[in-house]
């Protein structure tokens, strides 16, 4: 059974260090892609915007800075609260928000309880899947299909 864990919270976009706009956002956590966590931002469009990345990252960046490339996270401060800045890269622009710490870090702890760091795999149930793609079955036994030479026959004997 997939279980999803949710958190809509208002965002800020950081358009200089003087001003910034809300932005409404909702952060997913689904148990089926265990690595990954993903970012919805309603932007007024007809289509929101959604960045995935991987799980450690948000749970790392929450403490420390840390990514590199398309995504970084760090916490930090910002008018006397505590919140957690998102550097987010693409082809597109380059955007940068804040979040309430604490909103993400008691989201993030949710994610933990469900699926503890290191239990990811057994979520996917891949060591099954490639042990049934990987296992023998009856028709992979040349033996039963009379496909192995005679040790009494020898190439070109009748």
């Amino acid at each position: 059974m997939d279980t999803v864990v949710e958190r809509e919270l208002e965002l800020n976009l950081v358009l200089s260090p003087e001003y910034s706009v809300p932005v409404p956002a909702r952060l997913t956590y689904r148990t089926d892609d265990p690595y990954a966590v993903r970012v919805t931002f309603h932007i007024g469009s007809d289509s929101p915007v959604e960045w995935a990345f991987a799980r450690e990252l948000l749970v790392e960046g929450v403490f420390r800075p840390c990514g590199q490339g398309d995504v970084r996270v760090w916490p930090t401060k910002a008018d006397g609260r505590s919140v957690l800045c998102f550097a987010l890269s693409s082809p597109d622009g380059d955007a940068l928000l804040e979040a309430p710490s604490d909103a993400v870090y008691a989201w993030v702890e949710r994610t933990l309880r469900i699926v503890p760091p290191g239990t990811e795999a057994a979520r996917l149930g891949l060591d099954g899947e490639l042990a049934d793609l990987l296992a023998p079955t009856p028709s992979d036994d040349p033996r039963s299909r009379g496909q192995w030479p005679s040790d009494e026959s020898r190439e070109g004997e009748a």
